[in-house]
């Protein structure tokens, strides 16, 4: 319950004021290893006058608000802990779910809400196909900060690990694109597995051109780093799968 009201109080904010409010995606680690958590948004989030899902995001128009709840949705999946998300929320109904009334299917039709059930779709392939999500996940290790306290910039970056592939996660919760240096800890062709501004998903299309080779740079700690771009409202997935024959 605390990690999915912070993280809704954290999306609801105009990204002006976000930066003032960052604590609110870091502060839930602090706690993250003490159960066996699942990360929810349930049917309770979407029902007696409180809105749906996307409702609930920033944003004047309804692309941004699409945009923020791709953001929220790949935060939610690249999180240690298993996932909860309630019907309608994977396609972006904007009307509250109502118990007399079936799921407002039509708006498949718009790319904005195509987009979200796109991601939500490929969010769950990355998820069962690849250890560094799935395995471990209830343990400390699969996890570490890469950049938790950027709240001026509004970028969030983390490391999660298998025992034979590594993924490097970053998120830009601004409308401004920024290039940014991610610490990595293996050398090579970091592939960009995921990206929720892709056309694919109803977004802008900028990013990585499908990855990027890591420098003999040390950052965050890391060994390696890689210089990417991190389109605005967005969250990125770089993926090595070699992981395990370089220890």
């Amino acid at each position: 319950m605390g990690w999915m009201h912070d993280t809704l109080d954290y999306f609801r904010q105009d990204p002006l004021f976000r930066k003032f409010n960052h604590d609110k995606l870091t502060f839930g680690m602090l706690y993250q290893w003490t159960e066996a958590f699942v990360q929810s948004f349930s049917h309770d989030e979407v029902v007696h006058g409180k809105g749906s899902l996307i409702g609930k995001m920033g944003g004047v128009d309804d692309a941004t608000k699409a945009a923020n709840l791709r953001c929220l949705l790949a935060l939610q999946w690249s999180w240690p802990g298993k996932k909860t998300l309630f019907m309608g929320c994977e396609f972006g109904q904007f009307a509250e779910w109502k118990y007399d009334a079936s799921l407002d299917w039509h708006l498949l039709d718009y790319p904005i809400h195509l987009g979200v059930q796109r991601l939500v779709a490929d969010l769950n392939k990355l998820y069962v196909a690849d250890a560094a999500l799935s395995e471990n996940e209830l343990r400390p290790e699969s996890f570490n900060w890469l950049v938790a306290d950027d709240g001026a910039q509004s970028v969030l970056a983390f490391e999660r690990r298998g025992r034979d592939c590594a993924w490097t996660v970053a998120g830009n919760f601004t409308p401004v694109e920024r290039t940014y240096r991610l610490g990595v800890p293996f050398p090579g062709r970091w592939e960009e597995a995921l990206n929720t501004d892709s056309k694919h998903y109803a977004g802008h299309g900028l990013g990585n051109l499908g990855g990027v080779e890591a420098e003999n740079i040390p950052c965050q700690g890391r060994p390696y780093s890689i210089e990417v771009r991190l389109p605005g409202l967005s969250m990125v997935i770089f993926r090595q799968s070699s992981a395990k024959s370089k220890g």
